[in-house]
C-alpha cells in the first residue's frame, strides 16, 4: 500500500501483517499467453475451436451449447420450489434497485439560445454477454446482478454463459439465468465462452459488452477483448475491509472477515480498529473458526497470506486508512456507522452497522455485487443499470441568426487552431444566413 499526502500521517500498529505484501496481482505471463492463444484460435476457427476447448477443459462438447426452451423448462422443474421462490424474491430486490437507478437518469432537451437545442438521451446497449461463473461453487447470484440489471436498462438481447460444475448441469444457476430474463443460455464456460460471445462464431452472434465475474483466465480474456467490446469492470479477487471500534462484537467481525475470505485463497480480509483488545480477540476467533470451517481450504490461506489487522488512534485515522485501501467491500461496525458516508470516499460498496453484512450484498439484499477491486474504487463504482446505457447527445440549430452567430464564432475559433476546413463550415452558414459574400482569399492565422 502506498500512502498519499492525505493519509500518510495515519498511525497504524499491525497486529497481523499479511504474509504476501505484493499488491500487484495481475495476470501472469502464462495466463496472458493462454488467453491470447485461445482468442486467436476462436477468431480463426469459430465453433470448432470453442467445442475443442470445452472438451479439453470441461469434458463437454455437444452439438449445440445453447439450451432449448424445452431443456430450460426441464432444468427449472428439477430445482426445489423453495429455491425457485428465493431466486424470484432476490431478483425482485435487484430489479427494484435497478429500476430506481434508471429513474434517477433522465433524457432532456434544453434551448441555450433562440433556436439552439441541445439534448441528451440514454440508449441501452443492444447486446450483452453475461458470464456466470461455476468453478468450485455455483454463483447463481451473479445471474441476478448481470442479467436482471441489463434487462431493466432495456438491453434487447442478453446472451448468458455458465459452465458445468464437476460435469453436472448447475440447475439452480440455469434457473436463475432463465428467471432473470436471459434471451440465450449456453452451457459453456471459460475463455472459450467469453471469446464466443465477444467475437462471435457460426452459432453465437457477437455481443457489444461483456459483464460478470470469473477466474483469472476469464478476467484476462475480458481485459484483452476490451475495446473490441465494452466490459463492466476489470475484476480481481474479492476484498473485504472492516472498520470497527470498541463497541463491535469481535465474534461477528471474525465471522464476517472469513465470509469473504472463502471466495478464494487470494481474497484479502482486513480489519482496521481503534481497539487493540478487539483486534486480538478477532484474531483468536478466526483461528478457532478456521479449524472446522467447511471452506477453510480457501479461507485459511486467504487469511494467512492476505489478512491484516491494523490498530489506529481514532476513527478518522481508520477512515483515512480504509480510503487508502480502496477496497471492494467496506463494512462499518462502529457506534455511529453512518458517519462513514461523510468521511469515506474510496470503496465499492459500504455496509453500515451490525445488522448489515457483505454477504447480504453478495446474495440477497438487492444492491449489485459486481464491484471494483484492486484499488479501482478510486475512480469507478460497481455494475449498475447505467453501465448498460450509452449517454449520447444531439444538437439542432433552427434559428438562422443563432446559426450565423455560431458560424462567425466557429470561424474565429477554428482558425486559432489552424483548422481551415472547420472554419469554412461556420463561414458558409454565417454568409448564407446574413446574406453576405464569402471571401477565403486572405485569412491570417492568429495565435
Amino acid at each position: 500500500m502506498t500512502a498519499d499526502t492525505e493519509t500518510s500521517s495515519v498511525f497504524s500498529e499491525m497486529l497481523k501483517e499479511p504474509a504476501e505484501l505484493s499488491t500487484s496481482r495481475g495476470s501472469t505471463p502464462e495466463v496472458r499467453a493462454t488467453v491470447e492463444g485461445v482468442l486467436a484460435d476462436v477468431r480463426q476457427r469459430g465453433d470448432e475451436a470453442v467445442r475443442e476447448y470445452s472438451q479439453k477443459f470441461d469434458k463437454y462438447a455437444p452439438d449445440s451449447f445453447l439450451l432449448s426452451k424445452e431443456q430450460l423448462e426441464e432444468i427449472v422443474a428439477r430445482v426445489p420450489e423453495q429455491v425457485i421462490e428465493d431466486i424470484k424474491f432476490v431478483q425482485e430486490q435487484v430489479r427494484f434497485m435497478a429500476q430506481k437507478q434508471l429513474e434517477s437518469l433522465s433524457d432532456f432537451e434544453i434551448e441555450t439560445m433562440p433556436g439552439v437545442l441541445l439534448g441528451q438521451k440514454n440508449i441501452p446497449i443492444e447486446a450483452v454477454g453475461a458470464y456466470i461463473p461455476g468453478g468450485k461453487y455455483p454463483l447463481l447470484a451473479s445471474a441476478h446482478m448481470t442479467i436482471v440489471t441489463a434487462k431493466v436498462a432495456g438491453v434487447e438481447r442478453v446472451a448468458a454463459c455458465t459452465p458445468l460444475i464437476q460435469g453436472e448441469v448447475p440447475d439452480a444457476t440455469v434457473a436463475a439465468m432463465y428467471l432473470a430474463g436471459a434471451d440465450e443460455i449456453y452451457l459453456l464456460g471459460g475463455i472459450q465462452a467469453v471469446a464466443a460471445m465477444a467475437i462471435g462464431t457460426e452459432s453465437i452472434k457477437p455481443v457489444n459488452m461483456l459483464a460478470g465475474p470469473g477466474n483469472a483466465f476469464v478476467a484476462e480474456a475480458k481485459r484483452q477483448l476490451f475495446g473490441e467490446v465494452g466490459i463492466d469492470l476489470f475484476a480481481g479477487p474479492t476484498e473485504v475491509l472492516i472498520v470497527a471500534d470498541e463497541h463491535a462484537d469481535p465474534f461477528i467481525v471474525a465471522v464476517d472477515l472469513l465470509s469473504q475470505a472463502e471466495h478464494g485463497p487470494d481474497s484479502p480480509a482486513v480489519l482496521i480498529t481503534t481497539s487493540e483488545e478487539l483486534g486480538r480477540k478477532v484474531i483468536d476467533h478466526i483461528d478457532t473458526l478456521l479449524v472446522d470451517m467447511p471452506t477453510r481450504d480457501f479461507a485459511a490461506p486467504a487469511w494467512r497470506d492476505w489478512g491484516a489487522v491494523h490498530v489506529v488512534k481514532n476513527l478518522d485515522d481508520a477512515y483515512a486508512l480504509a480510503d487508502e485501501y480502496a477496497y471492494e467491500h467496506v463494512q462499518i461496525l462502529t457506534a455511529a456507522p453512518r458517519e462513514a458516508l461523510e468521511k469515506m470516499h474510496n470503496y465499492g460498496a459500504l455496509f453500515l452497522g451490525e445488522g448489515t453484512c457483505v454477504s447480504y450484498g453478495d446474495k440477497v439484499i438487492g444492491t449489485n455485487h459486481v464491484l471494483p477491486t484492486r484499488g479501482a474504487a478510486r475512480y469507478t463504482g460497481g455494475l449498475w443499470v447505467g453501465k448498460y446505457l450509452r449517454t449520447v447527445t444531439y444538437q439542432e440549430v433552427v434559428n438562422e441568426e443563432s446559426s450565423a452567430f455560431f458560424g462567425e464564432l466557429c470561424g474565429r475559433a477554428a482558425r486559432v487552431e489552424r483548422f481551415e476546413g472547420h472554419a469554412r463550415s461556420g463561414d458558409v452558414r454565417a454568409a448564407k444566413y446574413r446574406g453576405t459574400s464569402l471571401d477565403w482569399s486572405d485569412h491570417t492565422f492568429t495565435s
